[in-house]
């Protein structure tokens, strides 16, 4: 059973002949090069990245390890958010 997905995608022709020379040059085929590409783009979003060092900075520092710390903070805001507008 074929466990992949066929997709469609517009390229530009001279985006599309750089392509085509890339997996030429590198032996493989579009597909190859296309799912190369977007691996690496996935897996490689510096923004992401960036942002996972931060907030896990941040909850080092607030002594948060797991997701149950998490919950816990995000239920006692939500908590004292509601006290304070009620008084």
């Amino acid at each position: 059973m074929r466990t992949a997905k066929t997709i469609s995608i517009t390229l530009s022709p001279d985006l599309l002949a750089k392509a085509q020379k890339t997996a030429e040059r590198e032996d493989r085929t579009i597909s190859e090069l296309f799912r190369e590409a977007l691996r690496r783009y996935i897996t490689a979003d510096p923004e992401w990245d960036a942002l996972l060092r931060r907030t896990h900075a941040a909850g080092k520092a607030l002594g948060i390890a797991t997701e149950a710390d998490v919950e816990r903070l995000s239920d006692e805001f939500r908590q004292e958010r509601l006290q304070s507008a009620t008084h």
